[in-house]
Parts: C-alpha cells; structure tokens; sequence
C-alpha cells in the first residue's frame, strides 16, 4: 500500500504532472484553503454533533456523515483549488456553477474504543468499497459527478481513518459503464444496471459487487494530509472508508463538482479533451469512444437524504439551543444601572 503522493499543485499542464494524473486518477492540492477558513466552517460542527471533542465517550459512532446548513463557492473559499478543477475538466465554461460551491457536511471519522491501537485492516479487506453518485442514474458519460473531491479539515495521519483509494479500479469502473449504455444504480457497495427486474439485485444480470471486484485491484492508496489540503480524483475512483485506529476525529467533506454538459468522449479535436476525459478513455485503452446512453438520464433520491433531514433538524435544534444560551449569559452579565 502507498501513502499520498503530493503534488504543490496541478502546474500549468507540465508533463510530469498530466502523466501523474493519467496514470493515477489523482492530484493533491496542497494548503488549498486557509487554517481561518477551515475554523469558521467547523466552529459549530460539535455542537451540531451533540458530542464533546474532549469526552470520547461521547462519540457514539464510528462515523457520522452531517448534511450540509452553510455554503460558499469553491472559487472563494479554495481559489488554488478551484483553478486545478478547472483544468482537469476542461475550462471554467464546463463546469456547472450551481455545483461548484462546498458545504458544512462533514463525514467524521471517530473510530471506536475497539479501534483504537488494533491492527490495521488490509485495504482490499475494507467494508466501504464504493464509487460515488448515488443521487442519478450512472452513465459512463455522466455529468452530474464530473470529480471526486476530498476537503480535508483535520489532520490526518497514517491509521487515522483516511480514505483508501484504488486507483486501478478506473480501469474496472469505466469498462463496466461501457458495456451498460442503459446506466446503472450505485446503491448498497454495489452497481446494477438500471433497468433490471430482479427482486434480488444480485441476481441481476451485471450485478458488480465492490466489495468482489476490489479485491482484483493491486494498487491502494491511504488518504493522509493537513488542515486546507484538497485531494481531487476521477469520478470513477474506488475507495473506501478506513478504520480510525488513533481516535483522532478525522474530518472532511465530499462535494460533487457537476458539468453543464455531459463528457465527450468522441471529439473531432483530440485537444479539446479534459484531462478527465483523456484518463477514462486510457481507462477504455482507446482514443476516442462515441457512448450514447439508451435510456433516459434521471435523478435518483436516495435513502441517506431522509436521514440527513431529520439530522439536520437534530443540529438545527441544538444550534437553536446554543444561541439561547449566549443570549441569556450576555444578558446576565451586562450590568445594572443604578438610578
């Protein structure tokens, strides 16, 4: 297994760092965001969690992912990062703004007492093997998930429950959306095409288990970093969450970036390719590869949104209850005028 390899940035289109992406599916932006910036969204977080940062025995899950209440354009709040997006899709006018801004949804990492100082879990042993987008039908065109991104708010060490990623699962990922024109569903560890009948979706014809397939992967990566640094993979990357063996809460987010259009894998100027594009078409071993999806594309609502709402109105009561508090203790301690 690998640890991050990090990149200060993704350069203006020097070779070496094009080849890193296209063999790897990856780049690392480091400091992306700012310490102040990072504070200021995470400020509240443990009050809308309902634990206490110094009391473990508060942590009463392995791992928590919160709906977002705040957001703010990726453009303002990480320009370094932004400007890498922009490159590896192809220029600011493809990307869709209404999904290019970053929220307060973070996905906590706590591990648990059982966790702390185990042995480490192999990665192809992990239990959260999985692509992202499971709120639209999958094409391998798909623009609604143009990029995977990873925000990190806490630092993260080696065994901290960082994300593992396997990068020659691509490969798998994008030969598989090829042959399944009429799209799939990613639900449950798993994808299945999205017109199957089968009352057992592993009885499906084409039913692709991550948990399986990852197991034929021999490339895996551990997520590490610091406060502000921003990982951007390929939309199509395995990965997975790890065992927290430190107990150190680890803390990022996961925003889609969306696009206006979908991708183009067939263009007449093979200059007008993305990186992205050009890395799923190396994942296909082709130049170019003309896909037309055979059924409509479509939104899906997926099961974690009814549990990130009534999340949400947990926090919100809790964030209700905490400015109450302020008030009344600004309140008893303004003095008295004596007449």
């Amino acid at each position: 297994m690998d640890q991050l390899t990090f990149l200060d940035s993704l350069l203006r289109t020097t070779a070496e760092q094009i080849d890193f992406f296209l063999e790897n599916g990856y780049v690392v932006i480091k400091q992306a965001f700012t310490k102040e910036k990072a504070d200021a969204f995470t400020k509240n977080m443990w009050v809308r969690l309902g634990m206490d940062p110094n009391d473990k025995s508060t942590w009463n899950q392995e791992r928590v992912h919160m709906p977002p209440i705040n957001r703010e354009k990726v453009a303002t709040f990480a320009p370094k990062a932004w400007e890498a997006i922009k490159e590896l899709l192809g220029g600011e006018d493809r990307i869709d703004e209404q999904a290019s801004t970053w929220g307060d949804s973070f996905i906590v990492n706590f591990g648990t007492p059982a966790l702390e100082g185990a042995p480490t879990v192999e990665p192809p042993n992990l239990d959260n093997w999985h692509v992202d987008g499971d709120f639209f039908i999958h094409f391998l065109d798909s623009p609604e998930q143009a990029l995977l991104v990873i925000p990190i708010f806490s630092d993260i060490k080696p065994r901290g429950g960082g994300t593992y990623i396997a990068p020659d699962g691509i490969d798998m990922i994008a030969q598989y959306l090829a042959s399944h024109p009429e799209g799939v569903i990613a639900e449950n560890l798993s994808l299945r095409p999205s017109t199957t009948t089968a009352a057992n979706p592993r009885e499906s014809p084409g039913y692709w288990s991550h948990l399986e397939e990852v197991k034929k992967c021999q490339k895996f990566v551990e997520v590490t970093g610091e406060v502000g640094d921003v990982v951007l993979l390929h939309p199509l990357m395995l990965h997975s969450a790890s065992k927290n063996n430190l107990r150190e809460p680890r803390v990022i987010t996961n925003p889609p970036v969306g696009l206006r259009k979908p991708f183009n894998l067939c263009r007449e100027d093979p200059r007008d390719y993305s990186l992205v594009e050009k890395k799923t078409l190396k994942a296909l071993g082709v130049e170019k590869f003309e896909f037309k999806p055979t059924t409509e594309r479509r939104s899906v609502v997926p099961q974690r949104v009814l549990r990130e709402r009534a999340m949400l109105e947990a926090e919100r009561k809790r964030l209700e209850q905490l400015e109450l508090e302020n008030i009344t203790l600004i309140t008893n301690s303004v003095p008295i005028a004596v007449a």
